[in-house]
């Protein structure tokens, strides 16, 4: 039986432009070229200091025991593994050594991995936010289809390019559209970021985040990639506030560059506090060098920012390969 896309009632195309798509809050800006080189090229060659988080081994046998109702593995960035009883999820699922199309140049794996691909057990559905080198991985996407043939789901002109590649277990989707699973409803969510994966394809694809509401009133949310904006309150508004909730915190300097596409961590803190959710594990950092601040930084920003909103109990800082269980 082929799976039925639905639109929410107060979906629109407000972030659709001819052959594209386009951030729709604020007033974004590009930054000027050459400023923009000039700070690639002193971000490869610095040297901050980089304490990256320890990394915690993953035992594969420990991912077969029971998850009940819901046992989440952080595996490093935006790549989560997320368990509940007869389901296997993953998010972003990233196990490259470097986030880019060479193997010999761009952000380099600053922490080893906690487990490989084969360790994760059989994967039944596949979350991608956005085509970025840093969230999409051409050759883990394609073992995970041979191994598993998972479902993928992606943000609409994303599934072209998984195709492309073999995959065949395809659902694209726009911002505020909706499918019925077994045993849960999927629904695409608003981000405030932006695509691309060479020098000619920038915003051809749709960037998007996920909202999972289960049959047994459980409530699990990936923003993907984010900058700050009222679609945290929107997301809450239309389907209440979430048990638990992946925010991104890292690659966030310089603000001038990444202030419409990345939050800050005072900007994620507000999202936590929008959302309403009752449990937080930040991702999106400490993982790979993408920005001027050091890996260790987010969650030290982000823990100060919380506790200041008094969000303190309901933020989990991991480990890679760190667990958190409802």
């Amino acid at each position: 039986m082929p799976f039925e896309i639905r639109t929410h009632p107060w979906h629109d195309t407000r972030h659709h432009r001819d052959g594209g798509f386009r951030n729709i809050w604020g007033t974004p800006q590009n930054p000027p070229l050459g400023k923009t080189l000039r700070w690639l090229l002193s971000h490869t060659f610095s040297h901050k200091e980089n304490r990256p988080p320890p990394v915690r081994p993953v035992a594969p046998e420990a991912l077969l025991a029971p998850a009940n109702p819901l046992r989440l593995t952080w595996i490093g960035h935006a790549t989560a593994l997320v368990q509940r009883p007869g389901l296997n999820l993953i998010t972003d699922p990233v196990f490259a050594d470097r986030a880019s199309p060479l193997p010999f140049a761009g952000p380099e794996r600053e922490t080893p991995l906690p487990l490989t691909l084969d360790d994760l057990p059989p994967i039944d559905v596949v979350l991608l936010s956005h085509n970025h080198y840093d969230h999409l991985d051409r050759d883990a996407v394609r073992t995970l289809h041979r191994r598993d043939a998972p479902l993928f789901v992606a943000p609409l002109g994303v599934g072209a390019l998984l195709r492309r590649w073999g995959l065949t277990r395809v659902l694209e989707f726009d911002w505020w559209q909706y499918v019925d699973l077994d045993g849960m409803r999927l629904n695409a969510t608003p981000a405030r970021h932006f695509s691309g994966r060479g020098l000619t394809d920038r915003n051809r694809t749709l960037w998007a985040g996920w909202y999972l509401s289960f049959d047994d009133g459980l409530r699990f949310y990936f923003a993907g990639d984010s900058g700050y904006a009222p679609l945290f309150t929107e997301i809450r508004e239309h389907f209440g506030p979430p048990d638990l909730a992946l925010i991104p915190i890292g690659a966030y300097l310089p603000r001038w560059l990444m202030a419409e596409v990345h939050v800050d961590p005072e900007e994620a803190a507000r999202a936590v506090r929008d959302l309403d959710t009752r449990h937080v594990v930040p991702i999106h950092w400490g993982t790979f060098d993408l920005a001027e601040e050091p890996l260790h930084e987010p969650p030290v920003l982000f823990r100060r920012h919380t506790d200041a909103l008094g969000l303190t109990e309901r933020i989990h800082i991991l480990d890679v390969g760190g667990r958190f269980e409802l």
